[in-house]
């Protein structure tokens, strides 16, 4: 595997993020602080007019200042031309097409690294398998975490997990993650990809089923069962992939899922919890600026899930209830009802400080 050398031992000096949306300006926030040369790409030329004109993003994340040395375009090859890394931060049934365009214009053998949660559609595919499709031979990380964009461009203590899948690419890892780090952006080097990726996809499946349990009423006691027995399913699946059970204990799995699955500052909880109130999924969604992952991941994970012959029962009755108009109280019932079994707990190996 090429690649282009780094500017400095710290990582790569120039940055693109590619996607203006909350997480992607967030990003770029962290990477400016970082003391990193940052570029900004946002499809929608109304954005990159908001941040060069009024210092802002106030369609995904208002009332955020950005610097003056921002800089915002809506030019692909304009962003990525002197790039030394870049940041792909698009919703993940987007990834594809907006990687395929990338590759033609990032020089070669600059690292890309995976912002984006889910898995794709048509092919099952987990985000950094659809990057290799789409951008062949280039390094490859993916960086994951429990992460609100708000709170990240507030500058308030954050730790997220940046993972490789070659051991040797220890370099690459240490180096991404040096680049990006901040006094209060932590991140943590992982080796096992797979395990990062399948907590980010499923966490926001099991954060609807959350969300929907407090919007009809249900306490504390549901969501603790739900968020634990989600995260036997993120393992469950994560196992059947090649990935870590010990990965999805910690930042990328854990981490994620609770902090996704208790509070209305996520997309995915809100969602569900207007679910549980009475509102249609349609509703819900129109209008919205920004995408719900969890509703086309609840199809996404189970798919991948019956062709791998993994049971996650809350990600399917999340997708009953949001694709096939089961009614809440049914799929509740449904969930109840399953056999009683033997919780299976294994002691995963500590997390380091």
């Amino acid at each position: 595997m090429q690649r282009r050398d780094m500017q400095s031992e710290s990582g790569p000096e120039a940055v693109a993020v590619v996607g203006g949306g909350a997480w992607g300006t967030a990003l770029a926030l962290t990477a400016l602080r970082a003391g990193r040369r940052v570029t900004l790409w946002a499809r929608e030329p109304e954005v990159v007019e908001a941040i060069e004109r009024r210092r802002e993003n106030p369609v995904f994340l208002p009332g955020v200042a950005l610097p003056e040395s921002l800089i915002a375009s809506d030019d692909l090859a304009e962003v990525c031309a002197r790039a030394e890394a870049a940041l792909l931060v698009v919703p993940s049934q987007f990834l594809r097409a907006v990687a395929e365009q990338v590759e033609t214009v990032l020089p070669r053998g600059v690292p890309a690294i995976v912002c984006a949660k889910g898995i794709e559609r048509e092919t099952g595919l987990l985000m950094t398998q659809v990057v290799e499709q789409a951008m062949p031979g280039r390094p490859l990380a993916v960086l994951s975490g429990p992460t609100f964009a708000a709170e990240v461009a507030a500058d308030q203590p954050t730790a997220v997990t940046l993972a490789t899948a070659e051991k040797d690419e220890e370099t690459l890892a240490t180096q991404l993650a040096a680049a990006l780090s901040t006094p209060t952006f932590r991140i943590y080097v992982s080796h096992d990809p797979v395990g990062v990726e399948v907590g980010g996809a499923v966490k926001n499946v099991i954060a609807i089923a959350c969300g929907t349990a407090q919007g009809v009423g249900f306490g504390a006691n549901t969501r603790a069962a739900l968020i634990t027995r989600g995260l036997a399913e993120i393992k469950r699946l994560a196992e059947a992939l090649g990935g870590a059970r010990e990965t999805v204990s910690g930042l990328a799995g854990l981490g994620d899922l609770t902090l996704t699955c208790s509070s209305e500052q996520s997309r995915n909880f809100s969602f569900g919890l207007g679910l549980g109130r009475g509102q249609t999924a349609e509703a819900l969604l129109a209008g919205r600026p920004a995408v719900v992952e969890g509703v086309v991941n609840a199809v996404t994970v189970t798919d991948l899930a019956r062709k791998l012959g993994v049971e996650l029962p809350i990600c399917e009755a999340v997708r009953a209830v949001v694709h096939e108009g089961q009614p809440i109280p049914e799929a509740m019932a449904a969930l109840l009802r399953r056999p009683l079994t033997r919780e299976q707990v294994t002691l995963d190996s500590p997390i380091a400080p």
